[in-house]
């Protein structure tokens, strides 16, 4: 939804700036009627669902901006990307769930919308559904996958996703490792960027970083949402009725929204989330079941886990939290330090501890310190056998090399030591300079039977 139309659009209402200018600027949407004749829909459920939609459209975009952007090639008239975006009854938590565009689907009786011919039910991959029956058999595809019925639609293409991310000044992001891409051209080392929205187009597009390919793809559009809210919500560009302005002009233009979503909808919606903020929005994907699930005529589909998505469905209908609720601070206590972004997640590495010194109960410390981070210690810290190591040490065996510098940037200055035939079990050994462990975290940290991360987990620290 902040792609689509800003979030600094909702939160128009709640600053006061006045229905005269949300008028002016709902002027600048292009309007589609995906609900046209539409039958035998999902009953509503508590809150409101959107169904934002990113299309590969290109028309806009200059000569200059496709041969550095690598975006030469024909567009398919399909969705590149789909999100199903639950706001909750109190206007206090989004829920972002992503379906992957290459799942299987079994769309309704349709006509094609480019050659008027009429089809039966068939299977296809979701994003084929756009390009058969546009929007309206889009939104029917998702309603019958999901029994949640769609309040509102929202399109973007290309043109208008890299307009938002300038007009806000670029979004941050993180990453633990280098990234590059030969098919989008993004090429990133590891570290902090602030991405254009060229750049980020390639951050958000690119199948070809690792071997999770789309369902990878879909976590970091997810950690890229999170971002783009923190950035639109903390940089005074909401509360600024000239900046405001010139920035939502900028973007509205290429971006298509069903009728029902206009300016009465947008203040309403801005007054009750005049405090939104990267904690209120949560983000998970449909849990797959079969993700290359194979179909005759089709290819390589994406199977979806029909017990986990169906609770899924069923918790948005209910309009409850997809991510386990987080105790409150208590008054006064003082802020974590932030922790350091790492490429494999502790709670993936096991680890055995042991006492390399003299000094009664430092293995404890280690173990106690490394296993709040998250790190599967074993809880029984060892003597080891030097008592004079001045040095904290880390052994590791090769095949797990990863997951050493993981558990080494939580023990700043310690030395790395590969042994082979260690196993995946790594091991630490406390040195004389240990002073504490330092909290790291996985870019991504996913947690609750949804496997979902809040946007406050998925920003830079």
């Amino acid at each position: 939804m902040r792609v689509a139309t800003g979030l600094s659009v909702l939160v128009l209402g709640a600053g006061g700036i006045g229905h005269a200018v949300v008028s002016n600027l709902e002027g600048g949407i292009g309007r589609v009627d995906p609900f046209k004749d539409m039958k035998n829909r999902p009953q509503s459920g508590h809150g409101t669902n959107l169904l934002l939609v990113g299309t590969d459209g290109r028309d806009t975009i200059t000569k200059e901006e496709k041969q550095k952007y690598k975006l030469g090639g024909a567009p398919c008239h399909c969705t590149d990307t789909i999100m199903l975006v639950h706001l909750s009854a109190d206007k206090q938590r989004a829920s972002v769930v992503s379906l992957p565009r290459d799942s299987y689907a079994e769309i309704p009786p349709h006509t094609d919308r480019t050659t008027g011919e009429k089809h039966s039910s068939h299977p296809v991959k979701l994003n084929a559904a756009y390009a058969e029956g546009g929007p309206t058999l889009t939104v029917r595809t998702v309603e019958h996958m999901t029994g949640v019925k769609i309040d509102h639609y929202l399109e973007v293409d290309f043109t208008s996703f890299m307009k938002t991310v300038d007009a806000v000044g670029g979004v941050q992001i993180c990453t633990a490792r280098p990234m590059k891409d030969s098919y989008t051209g993004l090429d990133l080392p590891a570290g902090t960027h602030r991405l254009d929205g060229g750049q980020a187009l390639q951050y958000v597009r690119s199948r070809h970083v690792d071997v999770a390919s789309d369902l990878g793809r879909m976590q970091r559009q997810q950690k890229f949402m999170a971002a783009l809210i923190k950035q639109a919500t903390g940089n005074g560009v909401l509360l600024n009725p000239v900046k405001f302005q010139q920035v939502s002009a900028s973007v509205l233009g290429s971006v298509r929204a069903d009728e029902g979503f206009g300016t009465e909808e947008m203040l309403a919606l801005g007054k009750a989330m005049k405090d939104f903020s990267p904690a209120s929005s949560e983000f998970t994907s449909v849990p797959v079941g079969n993700p290359s699930f194979p179909v005759k005529g089709i290819g390589s589909t994406v199977r979806w886990d029909e017990a986990k998505s169906k609770k899924l469905f069923q918790a948005l209908r209910e309009d409850r939290p997809l991510a386990p609720v987080k105790p409150k601070p208590a008054a006064g206590a003082p802020k974590p330090p932030a922790a350091t972004l790492v490429e494999v997640a502790p709670e993936e590495i096991r680890v055995q501890v042991y006492n390399g010194t003299p000094k009664d109960g430092l293995g404890k410390d280690v173990d106690a310190g490394l296993r709040a981070t998250g790190f599967k210690t074993t809880n029984t810290p060892l003597n080891g056998e030097l008592r004079n190591l001045e040095r904290t040490l880390v052994t590791y065996d090769p095949r797990w090399d990863r997951s050493a510098k993981s558990l080494a940037t939580a023990l700043p200055g310690s030395e790395l030591k590969a042994v082979k035939g260690q196993g995946a079990v790594m091991e630490v050994t406390a040195g004389s300079d240990f002073t504490k462990v330092r909290p790291v975290r996985a870019e991504t940290k996913q947690s609750g039977q949804f496997s979902t991360v809040t946007g406050d987990e998925a920003v830079c620290p």
